[in-house]
């Protein structure tokens, strides 16, 4: 049986160790946290599922990594249920996009970036509609704008739940974790096959990798039912709301070039709360469950990356688009080795 050393146990190092060992591989996964810890950048995420909202500041590259990560997900997420006994909560219902009477030119801006941008097989998924189509999507936003945008086909998953799923089936499948356990330097001779997917924690093997700080709200509110993600237009950024069970969202927005990972400013609480409360007002009094910071490893093309350096494998790079393009990368990792 061949084996697999994988230093990072964030999403990719997860999704990687789970399919090697389906596909046969004795795995070792190491990570500087413990499996359990919630600091890491995916477990400081929406996990929303928008190709096409992100192709406003993405290229082409990242639309096409995620439209084939896109038809993964469903299978994979099936796949990983019979592996963990768990289920993950996933939804592909689209996404609405709003903007309030003031900032109404910021969402012509944003229709007018994506069709430009959209190829021409997908422009019909993105539709204009009127206050009376967004009340029928979304009842709870009935009155309050007068019309938006749906992108049709988008989703969302619930990305505790993926976490810990992986973590179970890599468990059952026979993987060996090594929790808090830093690798500082890796060397194709440690293992068959060896692949760094420490994120942020490869800076030094990757150079022009840096972090870019994000920032999450987690409430709970029973005032208020969405079905789907819903992205508010912002003069300084797009506010998305992602809805979870239990009457849950996790609503984000701030993306700031610091590598500073300590805890969320007073600015930040306040500018999120209020556009959050601005949506509806029933978000008043919507407990805050969780503040949460993370650093997303980022390249300075935006785009995630797999590259191959002196032997060792190399994923890194997700940026905003973690949960959006993993499977990609690593399906495309998984043919490279088969």
């Amino acid at each position: 049986m061949k084996q697999a050393l994988i230093a990072g146990a964030g999403l990719a190092g997860r999704l990687l160790a789970w399919r090697l060992l389906r596909a046969g591989w004795r795995v070792e996964l190491f990570d500087a946290a413990a499996r359990d810890d919630t600091r890491s950048a995916a477990m400081v995420a929406a996990a929303m599922l928008s190709p096409l909202a992100e192709l406003a500041v993405a290229d082409e590259v990242v639309f096409e990594q995620a439209e084939r990560a896109m038809a993964l997900w469903p299978r994979w997420l099936a796949e990983l249920r019979d592996d963990s006994g768990r289920d993950v909560y996933y939804r592909r219902d689209g996404t609405l996009v709003v903007a309030h009477a003031p900032d109404r030119a910021n969402l012509e801006h944003f229709a007018r970036v994506l069709r430009h941008k959209l190829p021409a097989e997908h422009r019909a998924q993105m539709q204009a509609i009127d206050g009376e189509r967004l009340a029928q999507l979304e009842p709870a936003l009935a009155g309050r704008f007068d019309g938006g945008l749906y992108l049709d086909g988008e989703g969302q998953l619930a990305n505790d739940e993926l976490m810990d799923a992986l973590a179970a089936a890599i468990d059952k499948l026979g993987g060996r974790w090594h929790e808090r356990h830093r690798v500082d330097s890796l060397h194709a001779s440690d293992a068959a096959l060896v692949i760094d997917a420490r994120g942020i924690g490869a800076k030094a093997a990757w150079p022009g990798l840096r972090g870019v700080r994000g920032e999450v709200i987690t409430v709970e509110c029973h005032g208020v039912a969405l079905q789907r993600p819903v992205r508010l237009m912002h003069p300084r950024y797009q506010l998305y709301v992602a809805p979870r069970p239990a009457q849950r969202f996790v609503v984000g927005a701030t993306e700031l070039e610091s590598e500073d990972d300590g805890p969320m400013t007073l600015r930040s609480t306040l500018e999120l709360g209020s556009a959050l409360y601005s949506l509806h007002p029933a978000f008043g009094e919507a407990r805050v469950l969780r503040l949460a910071v993370g650093l997303r490893p980022t390249l300075d093309d935006h785009r995630p990356a797999l590259r191959r350096h002196e032997g060792v494998w190399q994923i890194n790079g997700l940026y905003r688009h973690g949960f959006l393009c993993a499977p990609a990368l690593v399906d495309e990792l998984m043919h490279e080795v088969a």
